[in-house]
């Protein structure tokens, strides 16, 4: 027997996305330039594909294998966190090509529009990480090009309005896909949400699988900090790697530590492993760009561990029981509040480095815009995202097949259960 949802899966997701993609070659086949120059600014091809590998890896095994912990959700975890990365990231460097579309008429397509773009679509599929499980695909597709697009335009707005430099607007990702998938979940939140769903659950297969993405996650996420970082500037590159190798070791160490001590049972938590330890590397990112000693980037990653453990541990029931806010994959402790702490280590830190205090004071009224801007973007588009995914012309799935990967895959070997 089939499916209850196979003919509105076939109808939707088949459909938008033929349209999208036929779309996308469109406009790549009319405007699409792959840029020619072998070495600009003294950076080689040899120089730059290995970053665009470690960011690639990061994007589509550590996010895809971190969302893998249900137990019978692993399939739309893995599957879906693909098909939304590939899609935004198209979609992000058509956006981020508008520019060069003007000036030039070409979109110019080199590996640093490639690394930027699927940067743009991390930001997406950390919003994603709060609906897993909840949602059809046709609904993550769509989710992720609208943030994505709501993810350009904030960047844009930071740079022109406040001049902020396009690594620190970049690096606010994390920010901006939080309170973003948090404003989605909120709208789209299911009555009963509270007592759990039949198969909201977790077990040590899948949660092994997902620590193996959080494991790659930390490996490479030095290259993800200091990719964008002017390699211009003698060792500023070299500093960025060191600093966020620094502060993921002392996140972990500290979540694993923060962890034992808020167990009633003084265990560790594998969700705490999962997600804590990569705190470190969300604090020292947001702020990277004022991090010039070992001893801050430590002390960012230790702050960040305590803040993440601990919220993830009595934050993600109090959002739910409180705000209606079912974060599936606890992306405000894992990212939101990390990135919080990092804006304001970046606002510390600048404060520390700055003797004019004139300076200092302009300089805290534009970081505290920085914010301002970011969360009300994503806060809006948050809020436009969620009313058109709630739209039953989606036909999300019943609450009796919300995570459960038979709603969506075909498994012939396997009885559909009821």
């Amino acid at each position: 027997m089939a499916p209850k949802y196979a003919p509105s899966l076939r109808s939707r997701l088949a459909s938008l996305l033929l349209f999208l993609q036929i779309g996308f070659i469109a406009i790549y086949a009319f405007y699409g330039e792959i840029e020619s120059n072998v070495k600009v600014d003294g950076i080689t091809f040899s120089n730059v594909y290995p970053e665009f590998q470690d960011v690639n890896v990061m994007v589509i095994l550590g996010f895809g294998f971190s969302c893998t912990f249900l137990v019978r959700c692993g399939f739309s975890g893995s599957g879906f966190n693909l098909l939304a990365a590939v899609m935004a990231t198209q979609w992000a460097i058509i956006l981020n090509g508008i520019e060069s579309l003007y000036y030039t008429g070409k979109i110019r397509i080199d590996l640093r529009s490639l690394v930027v773009a699927e940067m743009c679509a991390a930001s997406a599929l950390i919003s994603i990480g709060t609906v897993l499980g909840k949602t059809n695909p046709a609904q993550l597709i769509l989710m992720a090009l609208l943030e994505v697009s709501g993810f350009v335009l904030n960047e844009r707005l930071l740079q022109t309005l406040l001049k902020v430099r396009p690594l620190n607007s970049i690096m606010l990702l994390h920010v901006f896909g939080a309170f973003f998938g948090l404003m989605v979940t909120w709208i789209l939140y299911r009555k009963g949400s509270e007592q759990r769903f039949e198969k909201e659950k977790f077990d040590r297969k899948t949660g092994l699988f997902s620590m193996l993405g959080t494991v790659f996650l930390w490996m490479f996420w030095p290259s993800f900090n200091s990719v964008l970082v002017d390699n211009r500037i003698p060792g500023r590159k070299l500093e960025a790697v060191c600093s966020t190798y620094l502060a993921l070791a002392v996140s972990a160490v500290t979540a694993a530590a923060v962890s034992v001590l808020s167990s009633p049972k003084g265990k560790l938590n594998p969700m705490h492993m999962q997600s804590c330890i990569l705190a470190g590397g969300v604090a020292v990112g947001v702020s990277m760009s004022v991090v010039h000693h070992p001893w801050e980037a430590m002390t960012i990653g230790f702050t960040a561990a305590v803040v993440s453990t601990i919220g993830l541990r009595y934050l993600k029931i109090h959002m739910l029981l409180a705000f209606h806010c079912h974060d599936t994959c606890a992306v405000l402790s894992t990212h939101g509040l990390p990135g919080l702490l990092g804006w304001l280590a970046h606002l510390l830190l600048q404060f520390k480095h700055c003797d004019d205090h004139t300076t200092a004071i302009w300089f805290a009224v534009f970081h505290i815009c920085t914010l301002l801007i970011t969360i009300t973007s994503s806060l809006t588009m948050g809020i436009i995202t969620g009313v058109l995914l709630k739209w039953n012309f989606w036909r999300p799935p019943p609450d009796k097949k919300c995570f459960d990967d038979q709603a969506f895959w075909e498994f012939p070997h396997q009885a559909v259960r009821k």
